[in-house]
């Protein structure tokens, strides 16, 4: 199988759109990429909910807004995009998560590709973004 991103216009859309993300391997450590990104989409109008089973509930309240969860799947409520800042061999289990909630996009962070998990979400209906960061794509496309 091979993977082609959506289209920048596909790609201005989501971002356009802010909605409810959860950003999946949200670190509490302000120099990890993780936390600064789920900020920004914070910034830009995104609901955004950390999910790290690492953290305690309330870690990221703060900086965010929200509690942390442990998988996707103990979000209340839903969720729209996926963000992923975990290697590529959890990618498959956690866009079966996002599958099992309903979410519309699934997003992999530079350095995180999973065909198969890419071929599973795209089957489910899923849009696909992987290997890229919202942070660099809100500087090349606004």
């Amino acid at each position: 199988m091979t993977f082609t991103n959506p289209s920048d216009s596909e790609i201005y859309a989501i971002l356009a759109n802010p909605t409810t993300v959860a950003v999946v391997g949200c670190s509490d450590n302000p120099d990890r990429d993780s936390l600064r990104i789920a900020m920004l989409l914070k910034s830009k109008g995104f609901r955004v909910i950390p999910v790290n089973p690492q953290l305690e509930p309330e870690a990221l309240r703060k900086q965010l807004g929200e509690c942390c969860y442990p998988d996707i799947e103990a979000i209340p409520g839903p969720v729209e995009m996926v963000d992923v800042f975990r290697r590529p061999e959890h990618l498959p289990e956690i866009a079966e998560q996002a599958i099992r909630k309903g979410a519309r996009i699934l997003w992999g962070q530079l350095g995180v590709v999973n065909l198969q998990a890419a071929d599973r979400a795209a089957k489910a209906g899923m849009t696909v973004v992987m290997d890229r960061c919202p942070a660099i794509e809100y500087r090349r496309l606004f």
